[in-house]
């Protein structure tokens, strides 16, 4: 059974005696790392972790960093943030290319103060490309961090109903108002935050706005929102098979721990205790589990906290 070492999110994570350095009781400081296909419920995790740990989210997905397409992006609300802190959400220029480089700089300040606070860094997103550059080729995060890796899985026929549907949802928000801003008249959607899937496949539709036959718009829309639809869809299986290809490279890393949450995806279309019941059981508390064991690896260390009542942290749905 596991002992109670979990944190509210106002205390701190351990009690050290005065003037005793971490460092000398862990050869390296942690950082977990929650990744997985778009649509899989990373950002759901990442703050159902962060609200049993006294913990800290740093967004690694490539088109969330830049400010704007909050909708089309798909960026987390500050309501389902529950308090926790998050970095590089939100902070880029729409118009300038953030590259693998720009996320490790800025990715490693935001982690080196979020543990020197004595808090967890939880990394998540679905750029694997960042992840990569950041735990494969940044010497100097690799020197000072040990890492756990949470792979959020679900199969794909399941998955690319859910975001089928999560586009249709989108669209009802305002996912074409939003995109408008961001229609270029020379067609070009290589740079910046245009990149993002529901920018480019909306371009049709927008140059025959002012066309007069109704018909032929509603046509061009909606063959806009399929492909956004289909496009999701590949951007899921790509990003499987990159986590796939780096789970092989992970040499010298803490096992890649995968959660199967189909389940409760499957669920999702029904009551909405059963979709939770099926999350917190599959993935949530698995999860806890996962990352109170990597915590407390090479320490005696407890925290100080009670457990953290299941139903106290599902206040938001991950689908």
């Amino acid at each position: 059974m596991m002992s109670c070492c979990f944190c509210k999110q106002t205390q701190p994570m351990v009690s050290f005696p005065s003037g005793l350095n971490i460092s000398s009781r862990w050869r390296k400081d942690k950082v977990v790392f929650v990744m997985g296909a778009t649509g899989t419920g990373k950002s759901r995790l990442a703050i159902d972790l962060a609200t049993r740990f006294v913990a800290e989210v740093v967004n690694s997905d490539k088109m969330q960093v830049y400010k704007g397409l909050d909708i089309v992006t798909n960026k987390v609300r500050e309501e389902e943030c529950q308090g926790v802190p998050h970095h590089l959400l939100g902070v880029v220029d729409p118009n300038v290319d953030f590259t693998a480089a720009d996320f490790c700089r800025q990715a490693l300040q935001a982690v080196d103060a979020i543990t020197r606070k004595d808090r967890l860094p939880i990394i998540a997103g679905g750029s694997n490309s960042y992840i990569k550059a950041l735990v494969k080729d940044h010497a100097e995060f690799r020197s000072k961090y040990e890492c756990c890796f949470l792979w959020i899985d679900v199969e794909m026929p399941v998955l690319y109903e859910f975001v089928s549907d999560r586009v249709e949802k989108m669209v009802e928000e305002g996912l074409i108002e939003e995109a408008r801003e961001f229609f270029d008249p020379a067609g070009d959607y290589t740079r910046g935050i245009k990149r993002a899937i529901g920018v480019p496949e909306m371009d049709q539709y927008f140059r025959i706005l002012e066309a007069s036959d109704e018909r032929m718009r509603q046509g061009v829309l909606q063959t806009g929102i399929d492909n956004i639809k289909a496009n999701t869809c590949k951007l899921a299986s790509c990003q499987l098979q990159n986590i796939l290809r780096l789970q092989s490279q992970l040499e010298g890393w803490n096992i890649v721990h995968r959660l199967d949450a189909t389940e409760a995806f499957q669920k999702r279309g029904g009551s909405g205790a059963e979709a939770y019941e099926a999350w917190e059981r599959l993935v949530a508390a698995p999860s806890t589990m996962i990352v109170h064991d990597f915590i407390c690896q090479g320490t005696t260390t407890t925290f100080l906290a009670p457990p953290t009542s299941p139903n106290s942290v599902l206040t938001a749905s991950p689908f």
